[in-house]
């Protein structure tokens, strides 16, 4: 298991159970015996289900790890495949069978990866414009589903009541609501200390699940 993911994973958990006073140290170390093994992709996919269904009230989580399941996958388990892997017809199976798993972490954790191969530190203008071409024609798609982010863009000068208020006015359909608060914090500030995380669960509108994405964020940046 990657590094990197496994300190990601630990952090997430450790806030969501912080805020929910529970103690899920044998599921982390259930979710690190799944990323370990030399399963196939979709074998792991299957057992991180069975995980989240044997433990119910982690759920809001599901989509998140699977986010990093396949983080890892990237950057551990396909080292050890070979090369043409990534032109392989498992590769297809494995995108046709995951295409409505996940969410858009996925997009600000490779964007992570890339500030750090490239010496940048992460920067919400650049995210959009650079790394999401959301000002490209041919990016429409994720121009939709960014939109809210685009047009307040101005929240990462903001405070965290101000970022909070204006999640909460999203509208239910848009496929960020959930990810805005988080994410919108992360660029803001991608290292808080010990008051500024006081203040981010205290605005939050969904404290347990927030805690643990922008940990999961903060970590997987500061992990490098």
């Amino acid at each position: 298991m990657n590094t990197r993911v496994k300190k990601s994973l630990d952090a997430a958990l450790q806030q969501f159970s912080q805020i929910n006073k529970t103690d899920s140290s044998i599921f982390a170390a259930e979710l690190t015996k799944i990323f370990d093994t030399d399963k196939t992709f979709l074998e792991k996919v299957a057992d991180l289900d069975e995980a989240f269904d044997q433990n119910p009230s982690l759920e809001v989580l599901r989509e998140v790890f699977f986010d990093l399941l396949l983080i890892n996958f990237f950057t551990e388990d396909v080292q050890k495949l070979e090369e043409d892997y990534l032109d392989s017809e498992e590769l297809e199976d494995i995108e046709e069978e995951t295409l409505d798993r996940g969410t858009e972490l996925l997009n600000v954790l490779l964007y992570i990866k890339e500030c750090e191969d490239e010496g940048l530190e992460p920067e919400l203008g650049d995210f959009l414009r650079e790394f999401l071409l959301v000002d490209d024609d041919e990016f429409q798609d994720e121009h939709r589903i960014y939109e809210e982010v685009i047009a307040n863009q101005i929240l990462v000068d903001s405070s965290l009541d101000e970022v909070a208020r204006v999640a909460k006015s999203l509208p239910e359909f848009s496929e960020l609501k959930e990810l805005f608060y988080p994410m919108m914090a992360f660029f803001r500030n991608p290292a808080p200390d010990n008051d500024e995380l006081g203040r981010y669960n205290k605005y939050s509108l969904n404290p347990d699940f927030d805690a643990a994405v922008y940990a999961l964020l903060t970590t997987y940046n500061q992990s490098k």
